[in-house]
């Protein structure tokens, strides 16, 4: 066990094999939001990757256990691009003890400004194995025109 000093004072006993999680912010405020701001903020965070190809930009999205009627793909004001859903949260019984819940449940909302290059008509989405995937085409890059231009003399 280890002896942390705190701003307050009085030392905190912590014991790094304890499988409790220990929360410095617990009894404050802000750290006890309500229960929907705590639901949305616990899975706000789904992971995204952002890549781009010559041909499209390509957003994956990992959204395990949730369907693809609980997922919206917009595009918001011409060039945002929103993607957003919901994990409802598991029913509870009675009878039930609950050990351990880790598994996050909440909103997610997230947003992205789309470079002016792409096909806003030809957007498409896919989901497979729990992951999001949703492809945005982009324009043909258009080559400057090149003129030859005759030298006299």
């Amino acid at each position: 066990m280890s002896l942390i000093p705190t701003f307050f004072g009085r030392s905190i006993i912590v014991d790094p094999l304890s499988l409790d999680k220990w929360d410095p912010l617990e009894g404050f405020p802000i750290a006890n939001p309500t229960s929907s701001v705590r639901e949305t903020s616990v899975f706000a965070n789904a992971r995204i990757d952002w890549k781009e190809t010559p041909e499209a930009h390509v957003f994956k999205v990992d959204v395990p256990g949730i369907k693809k009627e609980e997922v919206k793909v917009e595009v918001e004001e011409g060039r945002i691009l929103q993607i957003s859903g919901e994990r409802s949260k598991e029913q509870e019984e009675k009878n039930d003890q609950w050990h351990c819940m880790e598994r996050s449940s909440g909103k997610f909302v997230r947003r992205f400004r789309l470079p002016e290059n792409v096909k806003m008509g030809e957007i498409k989405a896919a989901m497979e194995n729990g992951v999001l995937t949703v492809t945005v085409p982009k324009e043909e890059e258009k080559k400057p025109e090149v003129k030859a231009i005759d030298i006299s003399g």
